[in-house]
Parts: structure tokens; C-alpha cells; sequence
């Protein structure tokens, strides 16, 4: 797996000005069948790790209706998301390739490096899962004295049109957060941006990889082809990143390169 240094400049250009970029079907099926094959092991409790998040999709589709604060509740392939998946070998294997490392190393010319903010498993499962309103990934929420601005997108099954795809209004990384507390868009910003009429949808086949800001506004729909949509998403950050919380111990994170 490589890429090509004049494609990668392209890659960086294009995600700098629009806030996300293709690098291209980079993961072929014997590396795609085992990390499905480890989600859902995971998910079934066939295969565990300390510390692991879950959270349970809801039953109707609305991001309103989740629950939080629930984690592991079962074996069931219909959680929306698993985090800390970089405790995994095969998980981590992936996202600490070289080319995520050559594209890390273009967003963050920092001494310190390059650490893991989050590794996490985005399922929309058979049934459809659930809406993921317009959001963006930052914001004193996360609790740090910096935002991470890369997120590597990785599709584990294809994520077409009608199946849950990426969705993202382009540029709108440029402005910085629609909020101070980051997370979901508020409707009156989505209303005065024009969002629904800029959204562009980014339908990805299964080992297609993208590349995201983190302040760039995106969402994914449910899917409704009665298959699995599973993607990996890594949030990637500057190694001298530090945790600013104080009701609890401050976080430390694994540094990748």
C-alpha cells in the first residue's frame, strides 16, 4: 500500500481548502474481511479488551433517542459505536500504517510527534442504524488545550448513496466551530449556512479511505440496503496535545508515531 508524493500533496491541497479529501481504495479484501470479522467479534463479546466504549443503537433511528452512559449491554451486532479499538492488534496494525503516518506528518509538523485521540467503530447496522445529525468533532467538550484537525475515514463495507455514506458541507472547517462547546450543529446555523442545499454526499466503496477536519461540518444518514455499513474512524492529533480536565485525572493518549 503507497501513494504517490505528487498525489499526496493534491490529497493535502484539496483537504486544506474543502476540510476532506479521497486518498483512494488503499485496503483490499485480506485486510477488510478480518477487521469486519474482529468488529463483530468484538461487538458479541467474543473478543474483549479492557476498557472498551459501547453504545447501543437506539430502535427508532433518532439520534435524540440514544442512550448514554449504558456500554456493553450484551452480544448484539447493532451497536452504533465502539471506541478504543486501538487496544486490538488488527485494528492497530491498520491505523498505524505508513501512509496515515506520511499524511499525519503533512497536517502536523510538530516535534512531539503524532498521538491517537480516538479509534472507533462507526456501525450502522442491517436494520439501518442511526442518523448522525451535522456535527463537528471538537470544541471544549473534548476537553483539550488544542483541537486534533485530522480524522482518517476508513470504509469496511461500501458506503454508498442509499447506504450511510459520509456526508459534508464543504469549507465550512474554514470558519472554525459553529459553538465553543463543539458536537452537533445547532439548527440555526445549519439554517443561515444553507446546509442542506451545500450538502454533498461522498459515497465510498469498501476500502476506500477519506480524510476530514475536524471542524468541517458532516453527517451520515441510515442505511437502507439491509447490509451492514461499518466504518473505522481515527482521530489523529499533535503528540504535545494535553488533556485540560479537571473533575477527573487528566487523560493521557497513545502516541502512533
Amino acid at each position: 500500500m503507497s501513494i504517490e508524493r505528487d498525489g499526496l500533496d493534491e490529497t493535502i491541497a484539496h483537504y486544506r481548502e474543502h476540510g476532506w479529501a479521497r486518498l483512494g481504495v488503499l485496503a483490499g479484501e485480506e485486510t477488510l474481511a478480518p477487521l469486519r470479522a474482529r468488529a463483530d467479534a468484538i461487538m458479541l463479546g467474543e473478543v474483549t479488551y479492557e476498557g472498551l466504549f459501547f453504545q447501543h443503537d437506539t430502535d427508532t433511528g433518532r439520534y435524540e433517542d440514544l442512550a448514554y452512559g449504558k456500554g456493553w449491554t450484551g452480544p448484539s451486532l447493532e451497536y452504533r459505536k465502539v471506541e478504543k479499538l486501538e487496544k486490538d492488534p488488527l485494528f492497530w496494525t491498520w491505523l498505524s500504517n505508513d501512509v496515515f503516518r506520511q499524511v499525519a506528518a503533512r497536517v502536523y509538523d510538530s516535534s512531539a510527534g503524532v498521538a491517537l485521540y480516538r479509534a472507533f467503530l462507526m456501525n450502522k447496522h442491517a436494520g439501518g442504524g442511526t442518523v448522525l445529525p451535522w456535527h463537528q468533532d471538537g470544541g471544549n467538550f473534548w476537553g483539550l488545550d488544542r483541537d486534533p484537525v485530522l480524522q482518517i475515514w476508513t470504509a469496511l463495507d461500501d458506503a454508498p448513496l442509499d447506504g450511510g455514506c459520509l456526508e459534508v458541507v464543504d469549507g465550512t472547517h474554514l470558519a472554525g466551530l459553529a459553538t465553543p462547546l463543539g458536537g452537533v450543529v445547532p439548527k440555526d446555523h445549519v439554517e443561515r449556512a444553507g446546509a442542506e442545499s451545500r450538502a454533498r454526499k461522498l459515497p465510498a466503496k469498501a476500502g476506500e479511505v477519506i480524510i476530514l477536519h475536524n471542524h468541517l461540518w458532516h453527517r451520515s444518514g441510515r442505511t437502507r440496503l439491509g447490509k451492514p455499513r461499518r466504518a473505522l474512524s481515527v482521530c489523529y492529533m499533535d503528540g504535545a496535545t494535553q488533556c485540560r480536565r479537571k473533575k477527573r485525572a487528566p487523560r493521557s493518549f497513545v502516541r502512533v508515531w
